[in-house]
């Protein structure tokens, strides 16, 4: 349970992220996503109930400990959130002298790395000014697996983007999850999105994950608040992943 004030926010969430697997969890704005996800790593902590991850309840972490296991994760906000001073290989290389990871050398070795997974090779001089809304997004990614995290978070990774741009970043995201084999986490109410990248989607309703399945158990539900919020869009299908074993990771 999590609260603000008097508004409560999350209110017996319920949620086991399992790993290695695409996850997206939806909702309307406003309705405590972007919280969700930042119990997740340890951002923020719960009014009561517990965050597991790997079997570690994060509420018996001191702040180094906290520092350290959120080094496991990488996350890519809204709009990328670059440094505007820093060119795209600064940005992309932050965290990786943050946590004092490898040489110069390697350090530029790994951009490169990221530069290539993203698409953008040959951009690392140029200044966050220069990008395009979609760039920006792609290097905000790089910047999010620099470091070779477990967990990978996207805030609405597609929220103001045009339709063909926003196809790329949906194919960056599974080529992501299967290239680096990294479980991954997304918010958002796109739900052309939603279905081209989750293996797992669950919706959050009233501070409560009210329906959880994948993609098919969701285009079949009979719940009336899960079909308004689909809108009972028709979108192609993510291609089918064998079931994995839920586990506590958040």
């Amino acid at each position: 349970m999590k609260s603000f004030g008097a508004k409560v926010v999350l209110d017996g969430v319920d949620l086991d992220i399992p790993r290695g697997d695409s996850t997206v969890i939806i909702g309307g704005s406003g309705s405590g996503k972007s919280v969700l996800l930042k119990h997740m790593v340890g951002l923020i902590a719960p009014d009561a109930g517990r965050v597991m991850v790997d079997g570690t309840e994060l509420s018996t972490l001191d702040n180094r400990e906290l520092t350290r296991f959120r080094s496991r994760f990488g996350m890519a906000f809204q709009e990328g959130a670059l440094f505007d001073s820093m060119t795209v290989a600064q940005n992309i290389e932050f965290p990786l002298v943050r946590l004092d990871i490898g040489s110069a050398a390697e350090r530029r070795e790994r951009v490169q790395e990221c530069l290539q997974m993203v698409r953008l090779e040959g951009a690392e001089a140029k200044l966050p000014s220069q990008l395009s809304g979609g760039m920006r997004r792609r290097v905000g990614f790089a910047r999010a697996i620099a470091h070779r995290p477990d967990v990978l978070l996207f805030d609405e990774p597609t929220t103001g983007l045009d339709p063909v741009t926003k196809d790329v970043i949906d194919e960056l995201i599974v080529e992501l999850k299967e290239r680096l084999g990294a479980t991954i986490v997304t918010i958002t109410h796109d739900m052309e999105s939603v279905f081209r990248i989750g293996d797992w989607i669950g919706m959050l309703y009233e501070g409560k994950i009210i329906s959880w399945g994948s993609p098919s158990d969701f285009r079949g539900t009979t719940d009336p608040r899960v079909g308004a919020f689909l809108g009972r869009k028709t979108v192609a299908p993510h291609a089918s992943v064998p079931s994995a074993a839920r586990t506590d990771t958040a």
